[in-house]
């Protein structure tokens, strides 16, 4: 089978390949160009997230095509320790208990610990954009990307004047992972990479070196290690830092990105929200099940395994395709519907399943969901630029708005009479 996530269909409207894939026979099939399996049905991908036994971590952020031997050679030069994402047994249960211990992860701590500085994130921005009334805008540049990394940035004490560099090199990864850039890019992405590992660890060292504990992120992550090796590494540190640094900003980035897209898409919605901000977190959930930010994920196969009559051998790369997974009608009423008021919404896997579920994924609900609160709240009369078509960047796994211009008015549109 086929199957180019780079180009045509897939950068405009995924769901159509999803649509195809789950209405062809079996949910498994193998694509011989890019030399993965893809795993499309709810049950299978689902099985694949939790069954660390069958499917590994161990390539999960490694490129998904042969890359130039000079990008190569740079990339051989991070010494980067799995601890998240790429990690398995023994290694990932005890990061990711560092992670539960120091990162508030249910929607009550986030929000004791991190709601405060949500909301004066939020708050600049939509300043901003409010100050921009009857202007067009790109809320891609402009807010859902800033957002979350100035939240992030917040938490791990990262000075505000690097978001930029950060910004581009946490770009940069995604692209080179799971991207398919020309072999120069691939070295320009890769020295970047490399800066990007060494500022982490510059980081964490002058967060040891600073005499004294601080409040940070960082701060916590060394004193949850006490100086022990068992505990973590200081390397682990610096790797924990490197990987939320991408994970933590991209992925709600996106969702945030997603929801305002379906919220001005239908003109219907945005004033429903700025009247009944109490839907939010339901409107936010059916997002996550029907564009997930991450529709695509990497596992290794450590022995062959047997989905829908079809074996896949040892040592074999798969896609788990969350986007289809998230369709599947075995398990979601009429699926390719936004609708925000079904009941079965929760059963996505768009923040995954099992022992790699994600850590951020009450944080990222929180943070949109003031963003789409205090935004609606602000500009009711938000809409989408004339002429703006959907269109997403070329990946495997982000699934990421190129942009999303819309036109700041503050006024909502007056609502026309009928005569009785």
């Amino acid at each position: 089978m086929r199957w180019n996530p780079f180009t045509g269909a897939y950068l405009a409207d995924p769901a159509q390949v999803w649509r195809g894939l789950l209405d062809s026979p079996g949910g498994v099939h193998h694509d011989e160009a890019l030399g993965l399996w893809l795993i499309t049905r709810h049950a299978d991908v689902r099985r694949a997230l939790g069954d660390t036994e069958s499917f590994r971590n161990a390539l999960t952020l490694a490129p998904v095509y042969d890359v130039c031997p000079e990008a190569l050679a740079v990339i051989l030069q991070i010494d980067a320790p799995p601890t998240t994402a790429a990690a398995d047994p023994p290694v990932h249960p005890r990061t990711r208990r560092a992670l539960r211990a120091t990162f508030a992860n249910t929607a009550d701590r986030v929000e004791q610990r991190y709601g405060a500085i949500v909301r004066r994130r939020v708050d600049e921005l939509v300043a901003r954009l409010v100050a921009r009334a009857g202007q067009q805008v790109d809320l891609v540049s402009e807010f859902t990307t800033e957002l979350p990394l100035l939240v992030l940035l917040d938490l791990l004490g990262v000075p505000e004047r690097d978001i930029a560099r950060v910004r581009a090199w946490a770009d940069g990864q995604i692209a080179l992972v799971w991207g398919r850039p020309e072999p120069a890019e691939q070295v320009r992405l890769a020295q970047g990479l490399l800066e990007f590992w060494r500022y982490c660890q510059a980081l964490v060292r002058d967060r040891l070196d600073g005499g004294g504990p601080g409040d940070g992120y960082v701060d916590q992550l060394i004193a949850y290690r006490g100086g022990d090796d068992e505990v973590l590494t200081v390397a682990e540190v610096s790797s924990i830092v490197f990987n939320l640094l991408v994970a933590g900003h991209e992925t709600t980035a996106g969702l945030l990105a997603h929801a305002l897209d379906q919220a001005l898409t239908d003109p219907d919605r945005w004033p429903a929200i700025a009247a009944e901000p109490h839907r939010v977190p339901a409107f936010l959930t059916e997002t996550l099940r029907f564009a997930p930010a991450i529709d695509g994920w990497l596992r290794v196969t450590s022995r062959p395994v047997t989905l829908d009559g079809v074996t896949i051998p040892a040592g074999a790369r798969c896609l788990l395709l969350i986007g289809a997974a998230n369709r599947d009608p075995a398990v979601f009423a009429h699926p390719d519907r936004f609708d925000p008021q079904r009941t079965d919404a929760t059963d996505h896997l768009s923040f995954g399943h099992g022992p790699h579920f994600c850590i951020g994924a009450a944080l990222a609900r929180l943070e949109a969901g003031i963003a789409l609160t205090r935004l609606a709240a602000a500009v009711p009369g938000l809409r989408l630029a004339p002429g703006h078509r959907r269109s997403y960047q070329p990946n495997v796994a982000f699934r990421a708005h190129r942009g999303l211009p819309v036109v700041v008015e503050a006024a909502a549109p007056a609502v026309q009479q009928t005569a009785a």
